[in-house]
């Protein structure tokens, strides 16, 4: 069994490898490795196995390191999943050793591995730090058409889509052209989120590098902008990483004519499964996301200390987190635009 880091050469064997794979997401795609090298200039190293000139495994790792800081592998940045994907157990323990080893190569302190719990419990001489599980991904699976679909939701929920188009707003498929209107309703939720927001390149990567792969689809209000939403594909997979509706409208429910407008394509396009995204159990994107039919998939992610060394995790307090939060909230907008993506570069959530 041979290992070795994929070249830009080796990205139509590694997407079909990819794209066959039943535990496969759109992140594990190449192109998720150039759009975070193009955009945030971190160095991708995507493992492969291969016997002879067939590739058994897969493992995408990137590089994260800070400004002063040491820095991580992890699989993957800001998305939910990235694991390693085989043909089996062996072959993913060989990845999982090789990336200790590239850990240590390049001085990493630590490796951030998003995928399930049981991939980790029989790998030998792996140190493992922590197991973080609080977090979940909602996945919904659809049925054969659109109108099944409109069928299994509760008349509060089909109540709530009619209002929005009764409300005079409308549903558009928009192209790269209709990028800035989604980035303008985008930096707004973030900063009133509290939270850095990417850089406006970081979306220009995924639209390109995505290509056919990549739907934007946005919510008008009196041909004005007000919501939002990205999906990215792969096989009979759909997943929404980023959606975003401006508060000042919420009384004319244009999250519910987007979401409506995604998962609808999404079944007419026969797509099964279709990926809300990563929740807190509980909170209210999670109870959201409930009430279209999505279930929660446990999120299982883990840390390794490749040298043996036991580290702690940089997690802030709750109250931490909501004061640094509130902080940002008060920041004008022009200057958390401006300041923002040079964070959240280095911010792999």
């Amino acid at each position: 069994m041979k290992i070795r880091t994929a070249t830009i050469k080796d990205r139509h064997e590694w997407d079909q490898f990819v794209t066959l794979h039943p535990d496969a997401s759109p992140y594990h795609l190449f192109a998720w490795k150039l759009a975070v090298e193009e955009a945030y200039h971190h160095k991708g190293y995507y493992l492969i196995a291969e016997e002879g000139a067939k590739i058994q495994g897969v493992l995408p790792l990137i590089l994260l390191r800070p400004p002063l800081l040491s820095g991580q592998l992890v699989s993957l940045p800001f998305c939910d999943i990235g694991n390693s994907l085989s043909d089996c157990d062996d072959v993913h323990e060989i990845l999982i050793r090789e990336s200790i080893s590239l850990a240590k190569k390049i001085k990493a302190k630590k490796i951030e591995l998003r995928c399930d719990l049981t991939t980790l419990s029989s790998t030998e001489n792996v140190v493992l730090v922590s197991t973080e599980t609080q977090k979940v991904r909602m996945v919904q699976q659809l049925p054969s058409s659109s109108e099944q679909l409109w069928g299994s939701f509760k008349s509060k929920l089909r109540s709530q889509i009619r209002k929005a188009e009764k409300n005079g707003l409308r549903f558009v498929w928009g192209s790269s052209e209709q990028l800035n209107d989604f980035y303008r309703i985008f930096c707004r939720n973030m900063r009133e989120l509290g939270s850095p927001v990417h850089s406006k390149e970081w979306f220009k990567c995924i639209v390109r590098h995505y290509g056919e792969n990549v739907r934007l689809g946005l919510v008008y209000h009196n041909n004005r902008p007000i919501g939002g939403g990205i999906t990215l594909s792969i096989d009979k997979k759909i997943c929404v990483p980023w959606a975003s509706t401006l508060r000042a409208y919420n009384r004319l429910s244009p999250n519910m004519l987007l979401y409506w407008n995604l998962l609808k394509y999404a079944a007419h396009k026969d797509y099964d499964q279709f990926d809300f995204g990563r929740s807190t159990p509980g909170e209210g994107t999670f109870k959201f996301k409930m009430q279209w039919g999505a279930k929660p998939t446990p999120l299982y992610w883990n840390y390794i200390a490749p040298n043996g060394k036991r580290f702690k995790l940089d997690n802030k307090s709750a109250s931490t987190r909501e004061r640094v939060e509130k902080i940002w909230q008060k920041l004008p907008l022009p200057l958390t635009n401006c300041i923002g993506p040079s964070i959240r570069k280095h911010i792999s959530l």
